[in-house]
């Protein structure tokens, strides 16, 4: 519950985007143009928050996968996107991956009324896509409290459980 947050690193061989909405806009929300598919950057990703700096500690982590309409209300209601996952550290923190590679987002290409775009042409390179993330993190507090509240409520629910089904067993007095 104390240990210190993981370091989210920068995707490697990607560019940083300076776009707005990228970048100080909202916080905890920072972008990448990259040549990554969508495995390469969830396995980083997951490898990266494996571990707490705090001796290499390991910590539990759960991939969830979203439908790609949920960036939409998590981060924002432009955003364009193929692929929306979370990893979880539960009762900790989130780090929300949302993607859009245009050569693999068969709606947008369907729909597109004139030539749909590709490829992301920036600074004079061009990148297969574009990843933004959003990291959600709690306060200490928080964690402590519900961490808290779970052990009392299990403490309780064993009390509840070992007197139900132990006092048809104890000796009438």
């Amino acid at each position: 519950m104390v240990l210190p947050a993981p370091v989210i690193p920068n995707l490697p061989g990607a560019l940083k985007s300076t776009e707005p909405g990228d970048t100080f806009q909202i916080p905890g929300v920072w972008a990448y143009y990259t040549d990554l598919s969508r495995q390469e950057v969830i396995d980083f990703y997951q490898e990266a928050l494996a571990k707490s700096p705090f001796l290499k500690v390991p910590l539990i982590k759960y991939r969830l996968n979203h439908p790609p309409e949920y960036a939409r209300e998590t981060i924002i209601d432009t955003h364009k996107n193929n692929f929306y996952e979370e990893l979880v550290h539960p009762l900790r923190e989130s780090l929300f991956i949302s993607g859009w590679i245009p050569k693999e987002d068969k709606v947008y290409l369907a729909n597109s009324k004139e030539k749909p775009i590709t490829e992301f042409n920036v600074d004079g390179q061009t990148f297969q896509g574009k990843i933004t993330l959003y990291h959600v993190t709690s306060p200490l507090w928080a964690r402590l409290l519900v961490w808290t509240g779970i052990v009392l409520l299990s403490l309780i629910l064993i009390m509840a459980f070992r007197s139900v089904f132990l006092s048809p067993w104890k000796p009438k007095r």
